[in-house]
């Protein structure tokens, strides 16, 4: 039983997940601390941190596509697009360095965006077929899970850093260059190259991509993804709240993003198997629904201790059973040949969409305050959740 269960997961994919933990460290270390470094060390307003924040998250979504479609092109170039995305990436820690005003710092982060497009489609990719379709949940949530031990650390790297350290910022800065180089070594010398072997007998085409939306399937779930990302405020502004709501001091502010980390490291390899068995649309709606009992907790007067442990596991929970769940759900429907691809379109409705919210949320956190806003997208997420039950894609429960 126990043999049967590692046969079940590529090598690949836990190759892949050494890749991202490592990466996950370095790109975590500058998440944790940013919105402090941004909103109190250089002054922004939320309006003004909501659009970097939006740059930041929502930027790759102009990059996806082409990620996915170079992957799909190539034949086998799903490792060596994935490098360069992540190597892109890699070089935009020590430039933060030299940025101090919005408009270098968004420039930076959208580069450093840029390549997370790239690499994440092409990645997802080869996940995707290197596994079975009755393991994909699985396989996904192992990926995720190791990706999420990087994000566990990677605060807690920066907490050490910003504690032992005058110039606390720039080191961080400088130790997440060091560790994102390590990830891109780790990537060449020990994933597998792609799947040269399998080349289409049509080359793939942007058209061809695109024309991957009239699947009935696919165009549902890329829609859900879209709707649903356009009422998921960002984690950053989940954090920012939290402190504002415990009144959390700034330097204890870097370990907020553990709690979510946490929770998402425990819960998405159990939630990958449950999506498997039970379907994976169920899951994906479901952890919408703890996102928005989170919200209401963040409405409600209570103040207690066990709040922010509340918040950050319901959090880590609905990445559990959204993040790695979705990209299972849309591979069921997409062509080997156009697998990169289709999950790039899946993930750029959804990238685009979060854009507009850290935008929207930002601004109406300034015209009308954060429990205003806050309340906005909770009542969004809730109308955007009950659409999608009703349109389950067929393709995403068990046969």
């Amino acid at each position: 039983m126990a043999g049967r269960r590692r046969a079940a997961i590529a090598p690949t994919v836990f190759a892949l997940g050494t890749v991202s933990l490592v990466t996950d460290v370095s790109s975590e270390m500058v998440t944790a601390v940013l919105p402090l470094y941004l909103v109190t060390g250089l002054g922004l307003s939320p309006l003004g941190f909501g659009l970097l924040d939006g740059v930041y998250n929502g930027f790759s979504a102009l990059v996806r596509l082409v990620g996915g479609h170079l992957a799909d092109r190539g034949g086998g170039r799903h490792k060596w697009v994935a490098g360069v995305g992540y190597g892109i990436s890699a070089v935009c820690k020590p430039l933060l360095l030299v940025a101090h005003s919005l408009t270098p710092i968004g420039l930076v982060l959208a580069a450093d965006r840029t390549g997370k497009g790239l690499r994440t489609a092409p990645r997802d990719a080869l996940i995707s077929l290197s596994s079975t379709a009755e393991t994909r949940g699985r396989a996904f949530g192992v990926h995720r899970a190791m990706d999420t031990a990087g994000a566990l650390l990677g605060p807690l790297v920066a907490f050490l850093i910003l504690r032992a350290t005058v110039d606390g910022y720039d080191a961080v800065f400088t130790v997440s260059f060091c560790v994102a180089v390590v990830g891109v070594l780790v990537l060449v010398l020990f994933v597998p190259g792609g799947r040269g072997d399998a080349v289409p007998v049509e080359r793939p085409t942007l058209r061809g991509a695109v024309g991957l939306l009239r699947r009935r399937e696919l165009r549902r779930i890329t829609v859900c993804a879209l709707l649903l990302g356009l009422a998921t405020v960002s984690d950053s502004f989940v954090y920012l709240l939290l402190q504002r709501r415990l009144g959390v001091p700034d330097r204890w502010f870097a370990l907020l993003p553990l709690g979510t980390a946490a929770s998402f490291l425990l819960l998405a390899v159990v939630l990958g198997r449950l999506a498997d068995r039970v379907g994976r649309w169920a899951v994906f709606v479901a952890g919408h629904g703890g996102l928005l009992v989170a919200y209401a907790l963040l409405l409600t007067a209570w103040r207690g201790s066990a709040l922010p442990y509340v918040v950050l596991a319901l959090h880590g929970a609905f990445y559990a059973a959204t993040d790695g769940v979705l990209m299972a759900a849309a591979s069921d429907g997409v062509p080997e040949a156009l697998r990169s691809s289709g999950l790039a379109l899946v993930q750029t409705g959804q990238a685009m969409a979060r854009f507009a919210c850290s935008l929207l949320f930002g601004a109406a956190w300034t015209v009308w305050g954060d429990r205003a806003a806050l309340a906005g997208a909770a009542v969004a997420l809730a109308a955007c959740a009950l659409f999608s039950l009703t349109l389950r894609p067929k393709g995403t429960v068990p046969a």
